[in-house]
């Protein structure tokens, strides 16, 4: 399909950024990530000259990126990557949008993962504040936003407030089994 889109479309069109990015979710759960990136900054590139540097679109790329670096373990690479990637969705979309939440949710599990505990606690409390005014809590990405928040609050020596965390984790599931 790929090869098909450059021929017929040229090789800066967006279909051809979104072949790209397909291939590289092929790669990316084939674990092969060091095929993953160039296919990824490829479409970065595409994405940003049709449609601005400031587009959504450019912030998903940039986080599907930012998730392999982290993959890697490139946390550094990563770091801006996910920092401009929530920029872009704030400005865009509005600091109260669930994938604001998401790029916050992001952030905060790369701090968690360098041990910046106290940096992925404030990212993960601005993410859980969004869901809660979007009312999305029983959305999967929601719920993992809480479990891991829970996962910081046990490293942080704050087992309590895990357990509330989790507990409430386990209210929603039960609600949202009630009403399937």
């Amino acid at each position: 399909m790929l090869e098909i889109r450059e021929s017929s479309l040229g090789p800066e069109h967006p279909s051809v950024a979104t072949s790209l990015i397909d291939l590289a979710g092929l790669y990316q759960a084939q674990g092969k990530y060091s095929a993953v990136e160039p296919l990824y900054m490829r479409a970065l590139e595409i994405t940003e000259k049709a449609l601005g540097p400031e587009h959504p679109s450019v912030a998903t790329v940039l986080n599907s990126l930012a998730v392999i670096c982290k993959a890697q373990g490139k946390y550094s690479d990563a770091e801006p990557l996910y920092i401009r990637s929530l920029g872009i969705r704030e400005k865009a979309l509005g600091p109260e949008h669930p994938d604001v939440a998401a790029s916050l949710r992001s952030l905060a599990g790369l701090y968690q993962n360098q041990g910046k505990h106290f940096k992925a606690k404030e990212l993960y409390l601005r993410a859980i504040a969004i869901i809660d005014r979007n009312h999305t809590q029983s959305h999967p990405d929601s719920l993992k936003c809480l479990e891991n928040y829970a996962l910081l609050l046990d490293k942080m020596g704050r087992k309590r407030e895990a357990v509330k965390v989790r507990n409430y984790v386990k209210k929603i599931h039960q609600g949202s089994k009630g009403t399937s």
